[in-house]
Formats: structure tokens, C-alpha cells, sequence
């Protein structure tokens, strides 16, 4: 597979999550593929609702902007309800993936049932739409919540990380699903471990995004620019939205 840069965008502002998300995405990179990391520098520190996924958005398609910039050619958005996905992929020329389509698509690939282990009972509600919206619904068997918010993930304390640890366990024993998608960009760090412990396919979207990625690229794939996904109609910008332009 021929070199490529892809930038990994964590949507939040904090850079403990970013270096987590990035970590995970070098990790599974194939040798030569560049990893380029980055968050908006303002925003929300962590995306738990449509609120703060609308914020997170415009950080997103700045940095999208800025990415295409340095080189990226490909660009994955490490946050679970994937904000801005579609506004994104009118950027970039280059493939856009969220790591939830990700998980998802990957998720049906190795197994008729999955299941799904999130953070906040709130944002079992926004993983729902997306498996309404992505055609996947009839394919998860039950979403859990380990009910801490996203940044209990990068406390130091490993609380967070042993309540995925027991949820994903009640998945496998209580929902017959045959893989568990974890629905953070923030538990990256997890799946090779679980997988290992649990027997079954525990699949983090930011790793599956990347490799998605890299195969649309080597295939000569970026996003059509045909349709609703072409370039955004030329248009004054005003205010802060100017960086954009």
C-alpha cells in the first residue's frame, strides 16, 4: 500500500483525548502512512449531546480545511455521533469517515449481531438515529451505557475503562451479539485487549475508520464531488464563520 497522510480530527478540545485517539490510529496505520493529529483549539472539551455535536461541527470543518492544507488526503472524525460528517465530506476532496459509520460498517462484516458500549444513557439516544440513518438498526441487538461522562475516560482513576470492561461482558452473556463497537473515541485504547479477553470482535471506530481510509485511498477513492456532496456553492461568510472561506 503506497504512503499516505490521513488526519485523525478529534472533535473536542482536549488534547489527553487527542493523544489517545492519535496513539490508537498509529498504532494500527499501515508502515508509511502518516497520522496527522489535531482538535479545534475552541469549542466543547467533550461531546455528549446535539448541543455540543452542533459546536463541535464548526471546529470540525476548520479543521477539515486546515488538514487539506497540510497534505491530509484522507480525514476521519474521531467522535462517536460524528458531527459534521456530511458538511465535511463537501470540504474534502479526500474520503471523510466517522468512526461510528465505521464501527458499524465493520461490525456487520464479522458478525450478524453487535452491541454497543457507550458513555452517557443520553447518547445511546443520538447512537440509535445513527443506526437508523445508516441502515443498521435491525443489526444491533442492545446499546449499554457505562452512565460517566467522556472525560472520565482520561481521569487517571481507570474507572471508566473498568465499567466498559463489565459491559462489555454483560453484552456478550445477555445480547448473543457476535462483536461489541465501543461508542467513544476516548475507549480507542481498549478493543485489542477486550478482543482478546472476550473471544469476540471488539471494534473501535477510530482504528476501523483509519483502515477505511487507507483502502479508499488505495483505490483511487475520494468523495464525489457529484450531487450533494460537491463543493459548498460559493457564498460570503461573516463573523467567525469566515474561516472558512
Amino acid at each position: 500500500m503506497s504512503a499516505f497522510c490521513i488526519q485523525v480530527i478529534n472533535p473536542n478540545t482536549s488534547p489527553e483525548m487527542t493523544e489517545t485517539i492519535a496513539s490508537a490510529a498509529r498504532r494500527i496505520a499501515s508502515p508509511g502512512t502518516t497520522i496527522l493529529a489535531s482538535c479545534p483549539t475552541q469549542g466543547v472539551e467533550s461531546i455528549e449531546g446535539h448541543f455540543d455535536e452542533a459546536i463541535a461541527a464548526i471546529g470540525v470543518l476548520e479543521q477539515i480545511k486546515q488538514g487539506k492544507a497540510q497534505g491530509a488526503q484522507g480525514h476521519v472524525i474521531a467522535c462517536f455521533g460524528d458531527p459534521g460528517l456530511l458538511a465535511a465530506r463537501e470540504l474534502a476532496s479526500g474520503p471523510v469517515i466517522g468512526i461510528a459509520e465505521a464501527a458499524m460498517h465493520m461490525a456487520t462484516l464479522v458478525a450478524t449481531r453487535f452491541s454497543i458500549v457507550t458513555t452517557l444513557p443520553r447518547t445511546v439516544i443520538i447512537a440509535r438515529h445513527l443506526l437508523r440513518q445508516y441502515g443498521f438498526e435491525h443489526h444491533c441487538a442492545a446499546l449499554h451505557a457505562i452512565d460517566l461522562p467522556v472525560l472520565a475516560l482520561e481521569d487517571g482513576t481507570g474507572l471508566a475503562q473498568q465499567k466498559v470492561r463489565e459491559r462489555c461482558i454483560q453484552a456478550k452473556r445477555e445480547d448473543g451479539s457476535g462483536a461489541i463497537v465501543l461508542g467513544c473515541g476516548g475507549m480507542a485504547n481498549l478493543a485489542s485487549e477486550l478482543t482478546q479477553e472476550l473471544g469476540i470482535p471488539v471494534i473501535d471506530g477510530v482504528t476501523a475508520a483509519v483502515r477505511m481510509v487507507e483502502s479508499l485511498l488505495a483505490l483511487g477513492f475520494g468523495t464525489s464531488k457529484y450531487g450533494d456532496l460537491a463543493y459548498p456553492n460559493k457564498k460570503p461568510l461573516s463573523g467567525c464563520f469566515d474561516m472558512l472561506s
